[in-house]
This record gives structure tokens, C-alpha cells and sequence, in this order.
């Protein structure tokens, strides 16, 4: 056997088979689109499964809770976490929650070269480094071992990112009593795109600008917080450049072309109200259809609380954030990825034909994707 799945779309680069093989016969390696793939050296395998048993594809089933959760609008109640957070500020929130018993955040950051990668923070320095959406697929790399390091001390860990990463996770520590020191957070996710797209496009980037990259943000409130503006928030700044500048190409390539996400986001398993985390968070996108007086240009959160450890979560943070239940109805029409998956061109194929053919730069030109 050299590989778990048999098609890429059965995969989703959770990584926790590669931190479970007790031979490290398994190796993440690219694909041409830059997305992790776990590969099997044969001559290390003792064919003991463990691969299998851990992997949140095969077991999607059993790792979701097996109750739709509660659905709450929130809004945090400083206004500083409302402009430093993508929506209502529910993760600074939650993550307080831990900091202040001298827990753990596991989130996601940039690492000095601007790649997306997955980091631990014990001080809110650390955790706001978490804030802020980052559209690129992480680089696990052994955060799940170091997790349950942290576990094996008696730590609590607030761990948070995609579904597929939180199956991978909760499926990697199982059944063992160092669960009940883990807790979940995962977010509503549209997909995940590509690591080599976004290295490709920082090189555009500076080559236009002049320089290095220096800030990236995918998402800012520059303008007001609605769907329509999300799309359009992609700020960025180099080191030649005087002030951050925005740029639509990249979701232009991602919610335009739908092209450049990884190809198990088109069968996601995680794309319903059976959540696999403690608790979810997202955009409450859609309010001003349902209360439009609840509507504020400044963000608003949606949180699912799917199980005990959620409401945990919820009593203790009640200080620091309003919330109100809402129907789940509400969300579920406006959060198509709790419905169903993303569906991809047939065209995507061509493309990235045309990036590893071209580069990046002339296949943006042939696709009409400008600034």
C-alpha cells in the first residue's frame, strides 16, 4: 500500500496518519498544486492500520456529534476585539476563555516568510496573532503530537481550524482520558486553497510592488463587515510600498474561478449541522434578513454550541461577548457549507494546466483575473 485513499478527493491533508504511523513510514509529500498528500514507504510498513483507523475520512461518522447544536448571534463587547477580529470577535473570546486558566491556543499564523501554518500561544500576544481569516491551507506539520504532549501535563489545549483538521485531531487522540483536557473549535469552511498559489502570488506581488511582503491580510474591515465586502478586503503591503493596498485576485481565484481549493473541499464529509467540534465559529452572515435591526457594520460572529464542552465554553465567557439564540434555519441559508459542499468548474483541470504551464502571472492574464 502506498497510499490510504485511493482518489486525492478522499484525502484532506489532515496529517493524522502521518502522526500516528509508529514506524514514521509515512511522509506528507506536494502534489503539483502544492496541496500535502501522506505517502507510505513500504519498506518501513508493518500494515498495522493505525492509518486507517485515525483517518476523519473513513470515520466521519463516528467523530460528529450526533445532535444539531445551538446557534447564537454574538458580538463581543470591546470595540478593539471587534476591529482586530474578521467578524463578531467569538474567537478572542473562547480563546480568553483558556488563557485565563492557563491554557494553550493552537491557531493559525504566519510564519515569517507569510506561509499559513499551525503555532501554539500561551499570552495574548501570541493568541492575536490567531485573529484575523488566513484562506490558505495550514501547514499542520507535528502540532498534533506536541497537543498531546501538552495533554499528557495536565494542559488544557484549545485547538482551532478546519473541520477536516479538527476530525484529524480528534481522531489521532481517540478515546485515551487526555480528551478531556482537549477542546474543539472549528470554523464554517468554504475551503481550503492552495500553498503554492499563495506562494506563487506573493512573488507576483512583490514583483509588481518592488520589495518583500511585510503585511498580509486577507480579510480587514477597511470597509464595512457584510458578505458582499468580505470578497473584496484582500489587503496586502511590501517593503517598497508607503501604505497596504488592497488586491481582488486571489478571491478572484477563489470564489471566481473556484478553482485553486483542495480537491477533497468538492467531497467535503464536514458540511453539515453535526458538527465534529465542541463549538463552531463563522460570519452571521444573512441577519439583516431575519432582524435587520441586529445588523453592525463593525461584525457579528455566529456560534454553534454542539455538545457539553460547548456550553462549557459559552457560561464562561457570557462576561466578555452578547449572545442571543437564534433559529438554526437562519444560518443554514445563508452558510451554504452547512448544507453541502463546493462544487468545482470542469475547467479547473485546465487551469492549473495553464499555472504550472505558464506561471501564475500569464494564467491570471488568460483567465482576465486583474487587480
Amino acid at each position: 500500500m502506498e497510499y490510504i485513499f485511493e482518489k486525492k478527493e478522499d484525502c484532506c491533508g489532515c496529517t493524522a496518519c502521518y502522526n500516528i504511523c509508529p514506524k514514521e513510514a509515512i511522509k506528507m509529500e506536494p502534489d503539483r498544486e502544492g496541496f500535502l498528500y501522506p505517502k507510505i514507504d513500504q519498506s518501513l510498513c508493518i500494515d498495522c492500520q493505525l492509518c486507517k483507523k485515525v483517518c476523519p475520512v473513513i470515520n466521519e461518522k463516528s467523530l460528529k456529534n450526533k445532535i444539531e447544536g445551538d446557534f447564537y448571534l454574538s458580538k463581543h463587547k470591546s470595540e478593539d476585539t471587534l476591529k482586530n477580529s474578521t467578524s463578531g470577535g467569538a474567537f478572542t473570546a473562547i480563546s480568553d476563555v483558556f488563557l485565563k486558566e492557563g491554557g494553550i491556543i493552537c491557531g493559525v499564523d504566519f510564519d515569517d516568510n507569510f506561509c499559513v501554518v499551525h503555532g501554539m500561544a500561551e499570552t495574548k500576544e501570541g493568541r492575536d496573532r490567531f485573529r484575523f481569516s488566513k484562506y490558505v491551507q495550514s501547514r499542520l506539520g507535528d502540532i498534533f503530537p506536541k497537543i498531546k504532549e501538552k495533554l499528557a501535563e495536565g494542559r488544557k489545549v484549545l485547538f482551532s481550524g478546519t473541520p477536516c483538521q479538527c476530525a484529524g485531531l480528534k481522531a489521532f487522540i481517540g478515546n485515551s482520558p487526555l480528551k478531556e483536557n482537549l477542546y474543539i473549535c472549528d470554523l464554517i469552511c468554504h475551503s481550503v486553497t492552495s500553498p503554492f498559489i499563495w506562494e506563487e502570488l506573493k512573488k507576483v506581488l512583490e514583483k509588481e510592488n518592488g520589495g518583500t511582503i511585510d503585511e498580509v491580510h486577507f480579510r480587514t474591515k477597511k470597509l464595512d463587515w457584510n458578505r458582499t465586502n468580505s470578497n473584496k478586503s484582500f489587503h496586502f503591503s511590501t517593503t517598497a510600498m508607503n501604505e497596504v493596498q488592497g488586491d481582488e485576485r486571489f478571491y478572484k481565484m477563489f470564489f471566481g474561478l473556484l478553482s485553486i481549493s483542495r480537491p477533497s473541499c468538492s467531497a467535503c464529509r464536514f458540511t453539515d449541522t453535526h458538527r465534529v467540534s465542541d463549538i463552531t465559529i463563522a460570519d452571521y452572515f444573512g441577519i439583516e434578513e431575519f432582524a435587520p435591526e441586529k445588523y453592525d457594520k463593525r461584525g457579528l460572529s455566529l456560534v454553534i454550541v454542539n455538545n457539553e464542552k460547548g456550553k462549557e465554553i459559552l457560561n464562561k465567557m457570557k462576561n466578555d461577548i452578547e449572545m442571543e439564540k437564534r433559529k438554526s434555519s437562519e444560518s443554514v441559508k445563508h452558510q451554504q457549507r452547512l448544507s453541502y459542499p463546493i462544487s468545482y468548474p470542469e475547467t479547473r483541470g485546465e487551469f492549473w494546466d495553464s499555472v504550472i504551464e505558464l506561471g501564475l502571472e500569464e494564467a491570471m492574464k488568460k483567465y482576465k483575473i486583474f487587480k
